[in-house]
């Protein structure tokens, strides 16, 4: 809505901004000069004792010499009240008196018919106040007690009550002058289809306020007090005043609250956002009775970055959560999330506060999950992943989970914390539950791989790191190949604490370019695992090395090396389990499995010979240079298999 010329203007003009701003601080009167309009307070933006804060309210302006927060009326409301621009013009206009311009005569008359609705629903609120009082409200004042309302309570949330009279409100109100159509019209009373006389919509139940972020009556919500009614929580019907898919319940006092600071927590009902106010969770909303919706989403994220989801413990609350994943996971953006406060079981806001206090809920706070984590939750829970088809499977839907995210970089992010708890799951699974417990005995190295440079890189333990290095050096050339052999790495055991470090945070950035890799590993493990791997003699005759743009190569790499550290350990198992069976009495299947077990090893060392002499020639047919042939001699010689005559 556009403001007319001078509106703004004439607004600053009749407001003083010293009583603006007094109604949040508390003047320090040594060093304020009120007839100057020269006034000093604690800053309300920021924490602190001394008076910083200044207002000169002959210029309409404020400025913190502390936190250097400076505007004027608008800006201070907007602040202070986490207010957009027109709702902070038009509660100051309220307060001097002014009215907001309309549109057209159109506008006027919508304007005037809004404020004839909500006039009726303040003098409902008044009239269910008075009679919670009567004698007909007993039964629920007793159960206000036991839910531990005091009158204090009471009065701040303007809690009333609906006696059973069919008509009780609609007379009171037409007795106040209210026409019948406006009662009806904001959604106080309903007429039955026959045709006959309207009745109240609200009987018999305690009856709750529901206000806009301006503080403006716009509905009710009720609970039924008798345990056979049609429903035990009912909200007002949609209205031109109220619609609950676009309202929650403390909306305005949360958003001031937030606004200051407080952690915003989204409740289920009205009884637990009391609860939480009632404790000093001043910023608590609760989405009057239906799940949360996206402009309820959109409310809540106007108020806060990551509003806190306190949800029920129970199946039916954490399926709420679920179902608010999916509402989110399309409207996520960079620094707009939820956090996930789960209750309990079988306890609600209201029941762990009463049982443990604030500091019970603030432990719960302090560990709420991030919804990345409650995601992965959903996914894996009770679920066996026994078999690649399975892992396949979970893969397939977390894929289609994160595509739902629009945003390219928080996507990315998403994918690498999945990525990570994956890892970490497939990792730790025990032996007889899906673990990769090691190649089969007879494992031996794949025709594609005797061509490696290193294809004996696997043969003692000396051999196992240089493999090893071979693996790690190629996937920091090419990250994204730690995707195509994931389920080999993870169930590789590292010969070093160190190299397995490495390999898994590789895994855990492999989307990344090769430089930000580089980077990432630095920041994390230190520059001393690159520049080892970088001043390996060994891999300088390595192609992936001579040509770090071919791909294939590093993937050939990889894979042999893979290949040759599953043979060399498949043979060690066999060697060991074995010697066990030595123990016992010799068999003929034993002879056959050491026999097989060695003829893997020698085909092995036999590929590394092969591979020797491959490298005797470049690929263009030129002979190796001195440098290539001398770093290739010394690989040979450590590995035990040098020629003394070369």
């Amino acid at each position: 809505m556009s403001l007319p010329p001078g509106f703004l203007d004439e607004l600053r003009s009749r407001l003083s901004l010293a009583q603006v701003v007094g109604r949040k601080v508390m003047w320090d009167t040594r060093k304020s000069n009120q007839a100057k309009g020269d006034m000093w307070a604690p800053c309300p933006f920021h924490q602190e004792k001394t008076a910083s804060f200044h207002v000169d309210d002959r210029k309409g302006f404020y400025y913190c010499f502390g936190c250097h927060a400076k505007g004027d009326a608008i800006s201070f409301v907007r602040e202070t009240e986490n207010a957009d621009f027109m709702e902070a013009v038009e509660i100051l206009a309220r307060e001097a008196g002014m009215q907001m311009p309309a549109r057209d005569p159109q506008a006027q008359e919508k304007a005037d018919h809004l404020t004839r609705l909500r006039e009726a629903m303040e003098a409902a609120v008044r009239h269910y106040r008075m009679q919670l009082s009567t004698a007909a409200a007993g039964e629920a004042r007793d159960y206000l007690a036991r839910r531990g309302l005091d009158e204090a309570a009471l009065a701040r949330f303007e809690i009333g009550f609906a006696p059973e009279a069919r008509r009780g409100l609609f007379e009171a109100l037409r007795a106040k002058g209210v026409e019948d159509r406006l009662i009806v019209e904001a959604g106080l009373a309903a007429e039955p289809d026959d045709g006959s006389a309207a009745y109240d919509r609200f009987r018999g139940r305690i009856v709750f306020p529901i206000r806009d972020a301006q503080g403006r009556a716009i509905g009710l919500g009720g609970r039924a007090m008798r345990a056979d009614a049609r429903a035990k929580y009912l909200n007002s019907p949609a209205t031109p005043l109220f619609d609950k898919s676009r309202s929650l319940y403390n909306h305005g006092p949360a958003r001031e609250a937030a606004g200051k600071g407080q952690p915003l927590i989204v409740a289920e009902g009205y009884m637990d956002v009391i609860a939480l106010v009632r404790a000093g969770f001043e910023a608590a909303v609760a989405p009057l009775g239906t799940a949360v919706t996206g402009d309820q989403l959109d409310l809540l994220w106007r108020m806060a970055d990551e509003p806190l989801v306190a949800l029920d413990g129970d199946r039916a609350g954490i399926g709420a959560a679920y179902r608010l994943i999916d509402l989110t996971l399309p409207k996520l953006r960079a620094g707009k999330g939820l956090r996930f406060v789960l209750m309990p079981p079988g306890q609600d806001p209201d029941d762990l506060l009463r049982a443990g206090g604030a500091g019970a809920l603030q432990k719960l706070i302090d560990d709420a999950l991030p919804m990345v984590d409650l995601l992965w939750r959903r996914e894996t829970e009770g679920r066996v992943l026994d078999s690649p088809e399975r892992r396949a499977a979970l893969d397939a839907k977390l894929r289609a989970e994160l595509g739902k995210i629009e945003d390219a970089g928080l996507r990315r992010h998403y994918g690498e914390a999945i990525r990570e708890k994956r890892y970490q799951l497939f990792r730790a699974r025990p032996k007889g539950q899906g673990a990769r417990r090691g190649p089969p005995p007879e494992a031996q190295p794949r025709p594609t791989t005797q061509r490696s440079a290193l294809a004996a890189a696997a043969e003692g333990p000396g051999g196992e790191r240089l493999a090893e290095s071979v693996i790690l050096s190629a996937l920091l050339l090419h990250p994204a190949l730690a995707l195509e052999v994931e389920p080999r790495l993870e169930a590789l055991e590292w010969s070093e604490p160190g190299a397995a470090a490495l390999a898994e945070l590789i895994l855990a950035h492999a989307d990344e370019a090769p430089e930000a890799l580089r980077d990432r590993v630095a920041q994390v493990l230190g520059t001393e695992p690159l520049e080892r791997l970088d001043g390996l003699d060994h891999l300088a005759v390595m192609p992936f090395r001579r040509r770090p743009a071919d791909r294939d190569a590093a993937r050939q790499a990889v894979t042999g090396a893979l290949d040759r550290l599953e043979a060399e350990r498949g043979h060690r198992m066999e060697l060991s389990e074995a010697e066990e069976d030595i123990a016992g009495l010799a068999s003929e299947t034993l002879t056959w499995r050491l026999r097989d077990a060695a003829e893997a090893r020698q085909k092995a060392a036999q590929a590394m010979q092969e591979d020797r002499a491959d490298y005797e020639v470049a690929e263009n047919g030129a002979r190796i240079d001195r440098r290539e042939r001398e770093a290739m001699a010394k690989m040979l010689e450590e590995l035990g298999l040098g020629d003394s005559d070369r």
